[in-house]
């Protein structure tokens, strides 16, 4: 049987999409090769037809996963950043791990991944923080709200009261409005 020629490219894009999901949900290095594949209907021998290792996947899903934050696009002016630090910090955003920023679900995995795996996520949080910091006029207060914003939601999805998630969002949201304000 013969394959469409865009048939590999679409099957790597099927595998990038739902490793990322199921990686942001359980995390990367809890889901076997075997369980990655099975999850696009396919079977673990061929995973090697389109990664030469599992490194090289988690590579390509912080590339994808990163490169796609709506608050990275640049321009990006005041009033817009602010209205993403708001959608960013939402019981929404809480409770869509699969869906939601990569960095709080696999900032931990990162952060013990091969170098190429970090690079790759230096790269992408470096392009972050620059295009707030261009708007920011000021690249320390860029990092600081990035870290504010990340470290918020990764506390409130460690707690299992929705009250007390409400608490850490509502008052790094009051925070961050006052730290934009003052930066005027």
């Amino acid at each position: 049987m013969r394959y469409a020629t865009d048939h590999k490219e679409h099957t790597r894009q099927k595998l990038l999409e739902s490793s990322g999901a199921l990686a942001k949900r359980g995390g990367f290095n809890a889901t076997g090769v075997a369980g990655l594949m099975k999850a696009i209907g396919l079977t673990g021998g061929a995973f090697y037809n389109h990664f030469p290792s599992k490194d090289d996947l988690f590579t390509e899903i912080v590339r994808r996963e990163l490169s796609h934050s709506p608050m990275a696009q640049q321009p990006i002016d005041r009033e817009r950043l602010g209205r993403c630090l708001e959608q960013y910090l939402t019981l929404a955003h809480v409770h869509n791990r699969e869906g939601g920023c990569a960095i709080p679900a696999l900032g931990a995995e990162i952060a013990q991944a091969p170098l190429p795996v970090r690079e790759e996520a230096e790269h992408w949080l470096c392009n972050l923080q620059q295009a707030w910091a261009q708007t920011l006029g000021d690249p320390d207060l860029a990092w600081a709200l990035l870290s504010q914003c990340v470290g918020a939601l990764l506390i409130a999805r460690m707690l299992a009261s929705e009250a007390r998630q409400q608490e850490v969002l509502k008052a790094s949201r009051d925070f961050l409005a006052g730290a934009l304000h003052e930066s005027r």
